[in-house]
């Protein structure tokens, strides 16, 4: 194992944390020449060094931390020469003992590629210089030669994530991440100003969360809906940082203002070359590169080292299947902008003919429909980078559903406009969208059992598998970390929910209230009837008992006499039948 060099400005204890940043592994391999002399400046990720040392023979690495460098030590071994120090003390070392880096004696710089994609921020320790940005750039710029490739990254302090971050300042950087905070004037803020602070000629990236690179030029003439603009949204939706709000709605507000690529995460300069492709993203287990066209974009794909290519939730599973990526993906908006726009200005007559014309387009396939996938290619519909496939056909009714299902996640939870009221939200709402699809309508039947599901929800079983599995793949329950304003707009409609289930419980205990006093009165009067019943029985029983009662009814009888003779005779013969009887 070969030794660390370490020289003045090294740090110990420390460690600078890392990315893998599978997509700026795939730039460094396109834009690294083979067999140059390397430096890589700064904290690099093993997969960004591996990445480098696939070109080059003599690669040296310069961190702060002794402890990293150890460590990159024992992992790369001989093939990697690490030194642990600061920029400065670098730039000192080579200055006293060229020959310690292979320098000429005539002065020749001993770098001809430089990768310092993490920036300029980790480059200094607690010793060395209050050196300002500018300084720090002509210090690397002493350790490279003239057309030297360099890879420079910049933090954007503009960043739509840095705006939104709901935390206090002194909350937003540990003790674990020390970089200098004092303020330089001399760092650049923009595009412009990091362009016209390098050196060197430079093709210039955005970069989002590490997720998406997009060129300069591609990102100014993006447009809400446009692949750039949904693939950083994709990216910043990603973040672990507690935000005031989602980025989505103002990253649509830059991309119709052209400043795409002022709110990026950070930029990235490749100087002295040029990389063929102006977009890179990761779109799950697979790397995307994409070149635009005169309709659109021609990319082309490979799957990421490492990567996952399932996605599971419940029975429904799903595959990642690059094949089935175009290469040719034209540069229109997607439906599911399309159908925003619609919802918000409550144009039900359009938002019906567009998914009128999305039932007809629909096939059954093994590709999952994402109508923010989806694009509107003039009257026809087109597939965008999404390569997520089920493993097995799949019918176009579950197909729809799962694309309603989760169009609907989207719209109500991202708390959008639309036309319809609140009682329809839910499986009523996307069975009515799927019926504007051309399915056949489902009757609103309700459950009979608490075991038994409703028509509806039969309906949208199989599709509610396939939307759960995609959205654990592209929204893992690792990155759902609800913004501000949508935790205090679901507070708010909680409760106005909560109040409108109060108003029907007072409904519902008022109108019990006035049953209750009406089953008391009821029963007040069925006591006093059974009271006047008993004592009418009593008299009744009274009165049968009497003499007069039976004298009356002896009379009632004989009232009822139609032939008064035959009573006499038979009257006559009984006595006289009584009187002879022998004693």
């Amino acid at each position: 194992m070969s030794e660390v060099l370490v020289v003045p400005g090294e740090m110990q204890p420390w460690t600078d944390h890392t990315t893998r940043q599978p997509v700026l592994a795939a730039l460094l391999t396109d834009v690294v020449p083979a067999n140059r002399r390397t430096l890589i400046l700064g904290p690099h990720s093993p997969l960004l060094i591996e990445s480098v040392l696939a070109h080059s023979a003599d690669v040296t690495i310069l961190v702060r931390s002794v402890s990293d460098a150890e460590q990159l030590t024992a992992t790369f071994g001989p093939c990697l020469h690490v030194v642990a120090g600061a920029l400065d003390g670098l730039r000192s070392v080579a200055a006293v003992q060229p020959t310690l880096f292979e320098m000429a004696t005539e002065g020749v710089a001993p770098f001809e590629v430089v990768v310092a994609a993490d920036g300029l921020d980790r480059v200094l320790g607690y010793d060395s210089e209050h050196l300002s940005w500018t300084e720090r750039l002509a210090a690397l710029e002493t350790l490279t030669a003239p057309d030297a490739v360099v890879v420079l990254g910049l933090r954007n302090e503009f960043a739509l994530v840095n705006l939104l971050d709901r935390r206090p300042a002194h909350l937003r950087h540990g003790d674990d991440e020390w970089v200098p905070l004092h303020d330089d004037p001399t760092r650049p803020v923009s595009v412009d100003q990091f362009q016209a602070a390098l050196p060197w000629p430079a093709q210039l990236y955005a970069d989002f969360s590490s997720q998406t690179l997009v060129g300069v030029e591609a990102a100014a003439s993006a447009r809400p809906g446009h692949l750039p603009t949904r693939l950083a949204q994709q990216a910043l939706e990603s973040v672990d940082t507690p935000l005031l709000t989602s980025p989505t709605e103002p990253l649509e507000f830059a991309a119709r203002a052209g400043l795409l690529a002022a709110v990026s995460t950070s930029w990235l300069a490749v100087c002295n070359t040029h990389s063929p492709y102006a977009m890179y993203t990761d779109v799950g287990p697979a790397l995307l590169r994409a070149t635009p066209t005169a309709t659109g974009w021609r990319t082309t794909s490979r799957h990421g080292a490492g990567s996952e290519a399932v996605g599971i939730a419940g029975p429904a599973e799903l595959l990642f299947d690059s094949t089935v990526i175009p290469a040719e993906i034209p540069g229109g908006v997607t439906v599911e902008s399309v159908l925003f726009r619609l919802a918000a200005a409550e144009d039900v007559p359009g938002f019906r003919k567009l998914a009128a014309s999305l039932g007809d387009w629909a096939r059954g396939s093994r590709v999952l429909l994402r109508w923010d996938d989806i694009i509107v290619d003039g009257d026809t519909f087109a597939f965008g980078v999404s390569g997520w496939v089920a493993p097995e056909r799949v019918a176009k009714d579950d197909l729809l559903a799962a694309a309603w299902l989760r169009f609907h996640k989207r719209l109500v939870d991202g708390h959008r406009r639309h036309p319809w009221p609140p009682w329809m939200i839910g499986d009523d709402l996307v069975s009515t969208w799927m019926s504007m699809s051309g399915l056949e309508p489902v009757d609103p039947t309700p459950a009979t059992a608490p075991h038994v599901e409703s028509a509806i929800a039969e309906q949208l079983a199989w599709g509610k598998q396939l939307a759960a599995a995609l959205a654990a793949v592209l929204d893992p329950p690792e990155h759902a970390r609800p913004d501000l304003r949508s935790t205090l707009a679901d507070a708010d409609r909680a409760r106005l929910e909560l109040i409108e289930l109060q108003g029907h419980v007072f409904g519902l205990e008022r109108t019990l209230g006035f049953r209750n006093k009406a089953m008391k009165t009821r029963e007040n009067r069925i006591r006093e009837l059974r009271t006047q019943v008993q004592k009418a029985t009593v008299e009744r029983n009274k009165i049968h008992g009497s003499r007069s009662y039976a004298l009356a009814r002896t009379v009632a009888r004989a009232a009822q006499l139609r032939n008064p003779r035959k009573l006499t005779a038979k009257l006559k013969r009984t006595l006289r039948k009584h009187l002879t009887s022998p004693r």
